[in-house]
């Protein structure tokens, strides 16, 4: 029933993260789209990640997190190796694909590549500085699979439509991400929680460092066409 409850949550919590970036984005704007490349390369990567797995018997050895082995590339290659069977290696590449992509068209393909690779190093680091790295038995990012990165980029889609939205129920919404993670790590120990915290919060930072850029940027602009003389 625990496992039952477990997987629950942490579907219920994804299904969150991709309707606020449904609504960030548009639901009717999705066609006219542009291709997302950025989702189509991660998507690349976890794709060719499995089918090596199925090829060579020893990928997983060779390209987990273990910690107990050496390699500074496995914190990268682990991300894109799956443990959860067909049906979550079938779910993590789906989800990643999603929310990729809508990541792309929110974020733009630069801050959603530096999101996502923020997704991949930050969390181990700040659950080191918080203390919160005891017991990891159900942690998404240790050894292997996409689903911690995935997760902490998600989180910055409900950043997003927080910031896009006046409507209550949307704003509920993209609140409600961040406390079920949270809820979700207290109550199950569930890492997918912490790191969609994790990615919330960083999704405010970028969105307050972005908004102060285009300000900056927009003064001089003011400034020129005021200096100009009158015709």
């Amino acid at each position: 029933m625990g496992g039952l409850l477990f997987n629950v949550t942490t579907a219920a919590l994804m299904v969150m993260m991709i309707n606020s970036g449904l609504g960030a984005v548009g639901r009717e704007s999705l066609r006219g789209r542009p291709v997302p490349w950025v989702a189509v390369g991660l998507t690349v990567l976890a794709v060719a990640g499995v089918v090596l797995q199925l090829c060579w018997s020893g990928a997983m050895d060779a390209l987990d997190h273990d910690p107990a082995k050496s390699g500074w590339w496995r914190v990268f290659t682990s991300t894109f190796m799956q443990n959860g069977g067909p049906a979550g290696a079938l779910w993590n590449i789906a989800t990643l694909a999603l929310v990729a992509a809508l990541a792309q068209w929110l974020w733009g393909g630069p801050l959603t590549v530096l999101l996502f690779v923020a997704g991949i190093l930050l969390p181990e680091h700040l659950d080191a500085l918080l203390g919160l790295g005891g017991d990891t038995g159900t942690d998404p990012r240790n050894f292997a699979g996409s689903s911690g990165a995935t997760y902490f980029l998600g989180a910055t889609l409900a950043l997003a439509l927080l910031t896009r939205t006046r409507e209550r129920k949307q704003q509920a919404l993209a609140v409600g991400v961040p406390v079920l993670g949270l809820l979700m790590w207290c109550v199950q120990d569930n890492g997918h929680g912490m790191v969609a915290g994790y990615g919330f919060a960083l999704g405010a930072l970028a969105w307050a460092a972005r908004r102060f850029l285009r300000s900056q940027d927009a003064e001089p602009a003011a400034g020129t066409r005021s200096a100009q003389p009158p015709r």
